[in-house]
């Protein structure tokens, strides 16, 4: 613009999209000194609604003001925050940022909610000239707004720790860190005792799964509920419980493993269903079902924290039971048979021990692809009945079967071919992830929730 008149009173006009359909306010006034920020994060000045619009980033897209000197006109342009699905301006996606001009279409995501850049004109007389002096300047504007430091150095930027606090506890995993800390010292301390080395390796690589599947769900859950669900999966396996469904699943049932080493592939899938499939599965199940029912009977917030509401309570639910059963199973099982098995046959108990540890990890890293998917799996079914009520049988239903027959392929097919087992194994960790997202989805608390990206920035 030129002349007397001056871009002024610019504003977002929201014209697609399904805020836009339902005839709500779409008219967004943009700040001659302050950027803003369009996303679903809460602290976004436009902050769009994370059911509709679910292509949008957290922090997507920002509109900056500039001042052009030496005519210091109001200028705008839109940067993109390294959105995941871009930003698009007039139809093309840009990187960085771009100069906006009236009747402009800003695009979020490709098929996204769009915006209209506009603005008034108003006398350049009336513009207040000790606004305008406080913004930066578009020749220092490059891709992100610049603005010089000065030299000096502060006792904060010296010592960091000291006004990074809340920071350092929220956003830097600092108890990841010390927990890490706590396990290596730990495992020093352990040297040349074996068993209690293996407990200690077992634990941490399984906290470290948990904690990835925790990070990808995005929903707080209080650790003491989460390892006590964990914990009641181990008691039950050492209760009379397991001998109980046994004699259901492998007795009653066909699902007797023992007679399982001559049958045909068919004979053997049938077997792994119902004696490993639908026993366990069940088994992991217990204390998810019993934390919803304690859940129930509780007032808020104990009501919330401790029972399942939805499928993401379902899944951290799940996935810790599943943890719990692994570490048992691998630890008082497996580990302690090979480490017997190898000691006899070589002669020498320090090679059963490093078959133990060698068998030891890639149970408990592979659980995320084993146990942990499947009961992760069968605990959104669980989170989604209690959602929707009255289709909560057909929901359980579904959800039990389709884990137990993950479950019957991974043992099944393991013994006939190892890329077979691959096939299987990346096939179940997508179905773990494929409900991690869909549970994100239908949260009732998304606004609330945390969530770390599978790929690229929040």
């Amino acid at each position: 613009m030129t002349g007397k008149n001056a871009r002024h009173n610019a504003f977002l006009r929201l014209v697609s999209g399904n805020a836009a359909a339902f005839g709500s306010e779409s008219r967004y006034p943009l700040h001659a000194s302050k950027e803003m920020v369009i996303g679903r994060d809460p602290s976004c000045q436009v902050v769009l609604d994370a059911m509709m619009y679910r292509m949008v980033s957290r922090r997507h897209a920002a509109v900056r003001p500039l001042s052009s000197s030496p005519d210091n006109k109001f200028t705008w342009v839109i940067c993109d925050l390294n959105s995941a699905n871009g930003t698009y301006l007039n139809g093309k996606r840009f990187y960085g940022c771009q100069e906006l001009q009236s009747g402009d279409r800003i695009g979020l995501g490709s098929d996204g909610p769009q915006f209209i850049f506009e603005y008034d004109l108003i006398p350049q007389a009336t513009m207040m000239t000790k606004q305008s002096a406080s913004l930066p300047s578009a020749a220092n504007f490059q891709n992100h707004t610049q603005i010089k430091q000065p030299d000096s150095v502060s006792f904060t930027q010296l010592f960091p720790i000291i006004s990074t606090g809340k920071d350092l506890t929220r956003k830097a995993y600092l108890v990841p860190g010390i927990l890490t800390v706590v396990f290596v010292v730990l495992m020093f301390a352990t040297v040349g005792r074996p068993q209690a080395n293996q407990v200690i390796v077992a634990s941490y690589i399984g906290f470290v799964v948990y904690y990835f599947v925790y990070q990808l769900c995005g929903k707080s859950k209080p650790w003491w509920v989460l390892i006590g669900t964990a914990l009641t999966t181990a008691l039950i396996l050492l209760s009379p419980i397991l001998d109980l469904f046994i004699f259901i699943f492998r007795v009653v049932l066909p699902g007797n493993l023992a007679a399982a080493q001559d049958a045909t592939i068919t004979e053997l899938f049938i077997r792994m269903f119902f004696g490993a499939g639908l026993m366990e599965e069940l088994l992991k199940a217990l204390p998810i079902l019993g934390a919803y029912f304690i859940g129930s009977k509780l007032p808020s917030p104990w009501r919330e924290n401790i029972g399942v509401w939805e499928p993401l309570d379902g899944i951290l639910l799940g996935t810790a039971s599943a943890l719990g059963f692994t570490l048992l199973e691998t630890l008082g099982q497996y580990v302690p048979d090979i480490t017997q098995n190898v000691s006899q046959q070589v002669g020498i108990g320090a090679a059963g021990q490093l078959a133990g540890l060698q068998l030891l990890i890639p149970r408990v890293l592979g659980s995320v692809a084993g146990h942990m998917a499947y009961s992760g799996y069968l605990g959104y079914f669980i989170g989604l009945a209690v959602l929707k009520p009255s289709k909560s049988w057909q929901i359980l239903s579904i959800g039990y079967l389709s884990a137990s027959v993950l479950h019957a392929l991974w043992n099944a097919l393991g013994s006939i071919n190892a890329f077979l087992l691959v096939v299987v194994g990346v096939l179940a960790y997508a179905v773990l992830m494929a409900a991690i997202l869909k549970a994100r989805a239908l949260s009732p608390t998304r606004s609330q929730n945390f969530a770390t990206r599978f790929l690229g920035p929040k």
